[in-house]
């Protein structure tokens, strides 16, 4: 799991003091859709955490967690993306499209993370009340183009953690069964 810094945490406790001020919400929403660090009324609330020489890859990272923040500021101190949609899997009877919506991101370009797939996975988070751990996404978004998709490999431990595949083809899906 990405570990977060120090300043991740700093700039996530800075966003929840931002929580009752409505034109900053507002300013810091504008993001959602938006190429990270592209809309200019974001840049007096994230510009100032980002460090003069930072990899795009961080910057990216802060402006597009603080656009989804700013949609919904639910947080927890706990867990990861992949935690959080198992506990929306648990509420529901079928979780068939929801797997399906997680996988999608779970394969997701780090490039095309801000256009669709993190925001409507957190509107969907939103419209079920489940609270994001802000400052893990934060650290897992810069960590989002690893070559060794570790990020991705513990979101997914995350959801799938204690559920029992069906079948035992589901288990081993390589594995095709030969009858004699």
């Amino acid at each position: 799991m990405a570990k977060p810094t120090e300043r991740d945490q700093k700039f996530i406790e800075y966003l929840q003091r931002l929580v009752d001020d409505r034109a900053a919400l507002a300013h810091l929403r504008r993001g959602l859709g938006q190429p990270p660090g592209t809309e200019p009324q974001m840049f007096p609330y994230v510009a100032p955490w980002i460090g003069q020489n930072e990899p795009r890859r961080v910057e990216q990272a802060y402006y597009l967690v603080a656009a989804l923040f700013a949609y919904h500021t639910l947080t927890t101190g706990d867990g990861n993306m992949g935690d959080h949609f198992a506990r929306l899997r648990n509420q529901q009877e079928d979780a068939t499209a929801l797997e399906r919506r997680f996988v999608g991101l779970l394969a997701a370009h780090p490039d095309d993370l801000h256009r669709f797939h993190l925001r409507q996975v957190v509107s969907y988070l939103k419209s079920h009340d489940i609270p994001v751990n802000w400052t893990q996404l934060l650290a897992d978004m810069r960590a989002w183009g690893h070559p060794t998709r570790y990020v991705q490999t513990e979101w997914a431990r995350a959801f799938w953690a204690g559920k029992q595949p069906a079948t035992q083809a589901e288990a081993n899906p390589e594995i095709e069964t030969i009858n004699p």
